[in-house]
């Protein structure tokens, strides 16, 4: 079963471009339905039927998943089978019938102009390497709105200082080109002049942030920097490696600096509705 899995995985990566979060997601969605299914004496995917997978689905209620973790794993099982039919190992799939749990889409947190001024204040207190990083990293997602994944995955060559652009990747399948104003250019300019070489241990090494030991920094390290500078800044909302990209495009619609489909295309959303969030939130006044 577990070559099953596995060869799905790799179809996500290498043919669909699934980013690397999404393919941990679904490799542990796929691997507990095995364990419950292998501790009640089924083998093969195929020896798979309705029954069984509606067991899994109530051992999971029983469990009190939440409801979102559970449509993400009727979602992950309906396209391992899917796949798998198509490949003729299964005939039929097991999950049809089941209904996907309704998850309602919750608003997004974000926070004030005035915290994020203040939270973009606080690397300037120092004068390390890390320091210097952290606030060209704080910059740079302030002024372009990218994902925490996106920042992390830029490597030197993504940037170019002098027009005041980067590239990165939406969700390991298309790249996007963002431009970002001079503030941003600058402290990415200070930390690339006096901060990366004192981080670096490899030569060979490409990516833009590095963390103390000359590697690229990961989602969790800078989710616990963030959490630092908040903490520092007197931020009282809880903060999420999303909330200054939340936070940046609440502040641009709000403001009119742009419209709907220019916020879209900033985000880098490929359907409208995922930014029409940001315009619900607005127009209820809960932001």
């Amino acid at each position: 079963m577990e070559e099953g899995i596995e060869g799905f995985l790799t179809f996500l990566s290498e043919e669909r471009g699934f980013s690397p979060n999404t393919i941990a997601a679904y490799r542990n969605d796929l691997y507990q339905l095995a364990r419950f299914v292998e501790n009640r004496a089924v083998g093969q995917w195929s020896d798979i039927d309705h029954s069984r997978i509606l067991g899994y689905f109530l051992s999971l209620r029983e469990r009190s998943y939440a409801l979102s973790t559970m449509a993400r794993k009727v979602a992950a099982m309906r396209t391992f089978f899917g796949f798998q039919i198509a490949k003729g190992v299964i005939e039929q799939d097991p999950t049809k019938g089941l209904s996907r749990p309704q998850v309602r889409k919750s608003l997004p947190k974000v926070i004030s102009v005035h915290e994020v001024e203040e939270l973009l204040r606080q690397p300037g207190k120092r004068s390390t390497p890390e320091a210097k990083r952290d606030r060209a990293m704080l910059e740079l997602l302030c002024a372009t709105g990218i994902r925490v994944s996106e920042l992390i995955a830029l490597n030197i060559g993504d940037i170019n200082l002098k027009v005041g652009r980067l590239c990165c990747v939406v969700k390991g399948e298309k790249e996007r080109y963002i431009d970002f104003h001079q503030q941003a250019a600058r402290a990415v300019e200070e930390y690339l002049d006096e901060a990366r070489s004192r981080l670096l241990r490899n030569q060979q090494e490409v990516a833009l942030f590095l963390n103390r030991r000359g590697e690229r920094l990961t989602r969790q390290g800078f989710w616990l920097i963030l959490k630092t500078y908040a903490k520092e800044a007197k931020i009282k909302a809880e903060i999420t490696p999303h909330t200054l990209r939340h936070s940046v495009a609440i502040h641009l619609l709000r403001s009119g600096k742009m419209n709907l489909r220019e916020l879209q295309e900033f985000l880098g959303h490929a359907n409208i509705s995922t930014t029409q969030i940001y315009e619900k939130a607005l127009s209820q006044g809960e932001l």
